[in-house]
């Protein structure tokens, strides 16, 4: 039977120790400001918005908040990013996405300073990623890192299967398990006898964006299944992109949706934020 990895619980920890940071700098005069921009009022990033002010205000960071109209031309949204660079009281800036359809996502993500850059979708940040150099990483990916690594879980020398290759998360996951010494495969929708390649790895990350997608069919006995998907079902209960009912009895550790990836975004972003205050 699996044992349920705690993102809630590891979260939190994260934010702690990020909120006893901050007061040494609290103590020095210093503060850490994020600036947050939301274009529209797409509920889900509305929710998402609020929760990064919640966890702002409980470590210790001051929050700006930018809620622009669904209708708001690049240009104002571009030169909105290039004021905030330039302002020496931000440390991080963050894009809600998805942004409206008339903006372009990677002009707008390609605006913001690297040194600002706390989600870690920044060229730049990705490069040095990929190289091996400082940087920031994108928060779910560097996340998953952490609930591995404070479950006790080696990745040093594991196959490690990561099912979806975003930019978000596919991509950035497969550099850092390849960072920590895993044995990476990354599979995605063109992959051939998916089932085959996915029942090879000790550590199976899904991020598909299909719900239940991954069932016991396509994991090894043993396995580590870390699910970043989030769904809501026909009984509008949120789930995740494997079956969890069906994969349980064959992991021998699991994160549940809700409580698993979700809350370890949020603490990687204030991680983030305290080292661009701490880098400068």
């Amino acid at each position: 039977m699996a044992a349920i990895i705690d993102g809630k619980k590891i979260s939190a920890e994260i934010k702690e120790e990020v909120k006893q940071k901050m007061a040494v700098l609290a103590a020095k005069n210093k503060t850490v400001t994020l600036a947050v921009i939301q274009v529209g009022n797409d509920p889900a990033s509305s929710v998402y918005v609020g929760n990064k002010k919640k966890a702002c205000e409980y470590v210790g960071f001051c929050s700006l908040s930018y809620e622009l109209p669904e209708n708001t031309p690049q240009e104002e949204l571009l030169s909105l990013v290039r004021e905030l660079n330039e302002r020496k009281d931000v440390d991080g800036i963050l894009v809600q996405l998805p942004l409206p359809s008339h903006i372009s996502e990677d002009k707008v993500i390609q605006a913001i300073s690297p040194d600002k850059d706390v989600d870690g979708f920044h060229i730049q940040n990705a490069g040095r990623l990929f190289v091996g150099e400082s940087g920031f990483v994108p928060c779910t990916p560097a996340g998953i890192i952490e609930l591995l690594k404070r479950s006790g879980i080696e990745i040093c020398g594991r196959e490690c299967v990561v099912v979806g290759r975003s930019n978000i998360v596919g991509k950035p996951m497969a550099a850092l398990l390849l960072q920590e010494n895993g044995t990476v495969t990354i599979c995605h929708s063109r992959t051939k006898n998916l089932t085959e390649v996915t029942k090879r790895a000790d550590i199976l990350v899904v991020a598909v964006g299909k719900p239940k997608f991954i069932t016991a069919d396509y994991v090894k006995e043993g396995a580590v299944v870390i699910d970043v998907g989030i769904h809501r079902n026909a009984q509008n209960k949120l789930c995740g992109d494997v079956d969890f009912d069906s994969v349980f009895p064959r992991a021998s550790a699991i994160t549940p949706v809700p409580g698993g990836v979700g809350p370890m975004t949020i603490a990687m972003l204030m991680s983030n934020c305290l080292r661009s205050a701490e880098q400068k």
